[in-house]
């Protein structure tokens, strides 16, 4: 990846191919140990992106109006 900061799909796509790394079981214990702290790193970065997105969409909620309800997505 470039310079660039990842997008939380680029982050969940790293994510996946780490996944599929471990699962195959070919990387050596540090190889994997490494594999994994990324992962997390990547998972925690990308709370945080979901997070502000959720509060952008709460604030435009209430902008629009007063009664905010909130429903879960399914």
């Amino acid at each position: 990846m470039s310079a660039k900061k990842k997008n939380f799909e680029e982050r969940i796509q790293e994510i996946d191919e780490i996944i599929e790394k471990l699962e195959a079981g070919e990387l050596s214990l540090d190889d994997s140990i490494k594999e994994y702290e990324k992962a997390i790193k990547l998972i925690k970065e990308s709370e945080t992106l979901l997070e502000a997105a959720e509060g952008k969409v709460m604030k435009v909620l209430e902008k629009n109006n007063n009664d905010v309800v909130l429903e879960e997505f399914e």
